[in-house]
């Protein structure tokens, strides 16, 4: 593997120490995709071959590239390689048309582009034609590394993608993915934050890898080989291969979200499949105390949830297996306290004055390694005296209706608590009358009779006062999803019946 020279000076620890972990596995098995072992040597002899196709495109070793990234092992390989050489990566949505691609690609002028040979369609092709951009193509098959396309020198990349390190993918779910810079010397404290509260050896079972790489769950991925770990890595998400891997390897921990523990239980997996697991982290969305409370009942392995954002570079809150010992029963609602290097404070959304212990106000953060500055969210936190921190909502969701405030968590919390009714989003729509009122979308409990929308804001307003109830509910088997199996609020609106 060629040595760092990027101009990210400042990440020069965290990828000299991934590059030394990348080589040290040698021959040992190191990645298992698709249930297959790939060694050390497998792995940067990936990295190389991309590094000498980008050689011979005509693209330096400082130039940014940007990946239309998938979750399979020639990737992988790309942006471990990509990171312990400091190169800047600019990530594109490989989950959308092959046109919103090329849109992207024209849009980014990158050096060059790294493609899976299943996304080099005509559409990629000519936008990269048209750029100027060199391409480089993956494959699982023969030949694994293809040069498609060299570089026009006259092109010239956005100035902005030039540091060292990743531009990922916000999740989606409030607008359109966009990019956020993530210094390479940030990609350090992120890998950090996901090992609080334990100590990641090399001989530990290995890490589980399945959040999209496209996000801020590609620290998932370098976490592995900055501790010495071998990985699974699964191209997405499956009970049947995440319940292999545990089983099959003893594996102690692993990052889930609410999706994945509803899937999880509606499965009906055996206990003892679970047997190895000694706590599940946490996060990407609000855990209800229900669906906790049944998971933890039926296989005894404590959720352990976080709060975080792309903005901050991944967690901001969690608990740990400590932390819970002391307060687990006491604090259930809670996202835990802040990490290490990391400070919170709720602040009055007018006014930006700290609010007392236990009001409800928008949450800040200051991340010491992203800067000095507060970063404020449009979620809604209280936190207590002991500094622990419980989400009360997104206040940028809150429904206007008529002057009436709606909090769509609140509303979904109610319906939620319907035991038919596996998981629901309310969003707001426009009304000619009021301006916008609550329309919500009810998924069902496998095996169970789907409850009538007349039944559902029945229940609503048992709990809730009169303007919470949604002017309409569509009942649905899946609600939609992103890669990231987070819903899409926009699409739930799409499914609102306009009169």
């Amino acid at each position: 593997m060629a040595a760092s020279t990027g101009p990210d000076d400042g990440g020069k620890e965290f990828a000299d120490k991934l590059r030394a972990g990348l080589i040290g596995y040698g021959a040992a098995p190191f990645i298992e995709f698709e249930r297959k072992w790939y060694s050390g040597n497998e792995i940067t002899g990936y990295i190389d071959n991309i590094a000498d196709a980008l050689q011979k495109a005509g693209v330096s070793s400082e130039d940014p590239v940007g990946m239309v990234v998938r979750n399979r092992i020639g990737h992988g390989a790309a942006v471990l390689g990509f990171i312990a050489a400091r190169r800047p990566v600019a990530m594109i949505y490989s989950y959308q048309s092959a046109e919103s691609i090329a849109r992207d690609i024209e849009q980014l002028k990158l050096a060059a582009i790294i493609v899976d040979r299943d996304d080099w369609t005509a559409p990629v092709a000519e936008a990269v034609s048209r750029v100027g951009s060199a391409a480089v193509a993956l494959s699982l098959h023969t030949p694994t590394v293809e040069l498609v396309a060299v570089r026009d020198h006259d092109q010239h990349p956005d100035a902005s993608l030039g540091p060292g390190g990743l531009h990922i993918l916000t999740s989606g779910t409030t607008g359109p993915p966009r990019r956020v810079p993530v210094p390479t010397r940030v990609l350090q404290h992120t890998v950090l934050t996901m090992t609080v509260g334990h100590t990641p050896a090399p001989d530990d079972p290995p890490e589980l890898v399945y959040w999209p790489f496209g996000s801020i769950g590609v620290c998932q991925l370098l976490a592995a080989p900055y501790s010495g770990k071998r990985m699974v890595l699964l191209e997405k998400f499956s009970v049947e291969e995440w319940v292999r891997a545990v089983k099959t390897y003893r594996v102690k921990r692993a990052g889930v979200q609410p999706a994945i523990v509803r899937m999880l239980l509606d499965a009906d997996i055996p206990k003892e499949d679970l047997a190895s697991l000694e706590f599940l982290p946490g996060g990407s969305g609000p855990l209800e105390p229900g669906l906790r409370q049944a998971f933890e009942q039926r296989y005894g392995v404590p959720l352990l949830w976080a709060y975080g954002a792309t903005e901050f570079a991944g967690s901001v809150c969690a608990w740990t297996p400590e932390l819970h010992r002391q307060y687990g029963t006491t604090k259930r609602d809670s996202v835990g306290r802040p990490l290490p290097g990391v400070e919170v404070r709720i602040v009055d959304a007018e006014s930006g004055a700290e609010v007392p212990a236990g009001d409800v106000g928008l949450l800040e953060a200051r991340v010491g390694v992203i800067g000095p500055s507060w970063i404020r969210t449009t979620d809604l936190a209280s936190m207590d005296a002991d500094g622990f921190v419980t989400l009360h909502g997104r206040a940028d969701g809150a429904i206007n209706r008529g002057g009436f405030k709606i909090l769509p968590e609140t509303v979904r919390k109610a319906l939620v608590a319907h035991p038919a009714v596996r998981d629901a989003c309310v969003v707001g729509v426009r009304d000619p009358r009021v301006g916008e009122v609550p329309f919500a979308a009810a998924e069902v409990q496998h095996g169970m009779p789907a409850p009538s929308e007349a039944e559902l804001k029945d229940w609503v307003r048992e709990s809730l006062p009169s303007h919470h109830i949604p002017v309409a509910i569509r009942i649905v088997d899946t609600l939609p999803r992103n890669a990231a199996l987070k819903v899409r609020p926009a699409d739930v609106a799409a499914l609102y019946p306009e009169p």
